[in-house]
């Protein structure tokens, strides 16, 4: 994948930024870079267009928290998925976007969400230890991926589209075959779990995963050194597997930013991995190279971020924020 002209996440800066009434925890470009949508704390989908940052609500989806976002492959349809376990469409473009349909996909909170390559399924992760196949057409189940012993934070489809990949609370990621449905492969990604045994609380997990546009790097992103879970003492980190040999090649860390957690990965067209962390340090964007431990670059946020998405173009970054905020942030020189 060739670079996109003018990157250089040195040049970061942000170009916009849009209220909300509420927190929001999710935000994502649409895959024709129209939009940026969000979810937030008020069970309201966002829809703010990217030209002028004109605000739409989608309301009438969800009871409660909304945490997760995909798109069809084409555009025409964005998928929410919340804490109440549900999962609803909505066209993506209509003046006032209403409920195509909704399903119950969980019980308990929809953590993550990611559509395969081809555009066909929608894969769903679950706190009730779950992954689900849906057919993005009509919502229809295809297949359930039992086998995870903790609740399943992070869903990633490989490149070629023949594997799924899930991150779980205990640092576990599996491997899927998607045709089948069998787990064919786990990578150990134990540094990404806590267990404090005076507190009794297991903390982290894979909270992340992304995979190369090569395939040849698997990337999974948490914490560590979290001394006091409770206390929200510790800091951001990134495993990255090669993924061939399963071999953990590098511990990407941060350092300084106490209270971070990375939240989100992508892969940018220059082949360095950005990385969101967001906690009571505030938010980060942050950059790594595959042959570096250390980021070689960092990006402060305003406030404490939750989730980022990156635009089709690969030179905006959308974050969503605690503050109520969604912000843009170009990955390029600012325009003279």
């Amino acid at each position: 994948m060739a670079a996109p002209e003018g990157l250089d996440p040195k040049q970061a800066h942000i170009v916009a930024q849009w209220p909300h009434d509420r927190p929001l925890n999710a935000s994502r470009f649409d895959p024709l870079g129209r939009y940026v949508f969000c979810g937030s704390e008020d069970a309201l989908v966002e829809r703010y267009q990217l030209a002028d940052g004109a605000r739409t609500l989608l309301s009438g989806g969800h009871a409660t928290w909304v945490r997760a976002l995909a798109f069809s492959q084409d555009g025409a349809y964005v998928i929410s998925g919340g804490h109440d376990g549900k999962l609803t469409w909505w066209e993506t473009a209509a003046e006032a976007p209403q409920p195509v349909r909704t399903i119950e996909a969980h019980k308990g909170w929809v953590q993550a969400l990611a559509v395969s390559p081809d555009g066909a399924l929608l894969a769903s992760a679950g706190n009730d230890n779950l992954v689900r196949l849906w057919n993005v057409s009509d919502g229809a189940l295809v297949r359930e991926l039992p086998g995870h012993a903790s609740h399943v934070y992070s869903v990633a489809f490989h490149p070629q589209g023949a594997f799924l990949l899930t991150g779980d609370l205990m640092g576990v990621i599996k491997q899927w075959d998607v045709a089948s449905g069998k787990a064919t492969r786990t990578f150990d990604a134990a540094p990404l779990h806590t267990y404090e045994g005076g507190q009794q609380v297991h903390f982290g997990g894979v909270r992340a995963l992304a995979v190369s546009p090569d395939g040849k790097w698997l990337a999974g992103g948490g914490l560590y050194k979290a001394t006091n879970p409770l206390g929200a003492v510790h800091e951001p980190l990134v495993l990255l597997f090669d993924w061939e040999s399963q071999k953990l090649e590098r511990q990407h860390i941060a350092e300084g930013i106490t209270q971070g957690v990375v939240w989100s990965l992508a892969w940018l067209g220059d082949g360095s991995l950005m990385g969101l962390s967001g906690g009571g340090s505030g938010g980060f964007l942050l950059f790594w190279k595959p042959d570096a431990e250390k980021d070689y670059h960092r990006f402060g946020l305003p406030n404490l971020a939750r989730d980022m998405g990156l635009h089709p173009e690969g030179l905006q970054v959308a974050t969503a924020h605690y503050d109520r905020h969604v912000r843009i942030t170009r990955l390029a020189a600012k325009v003279a």
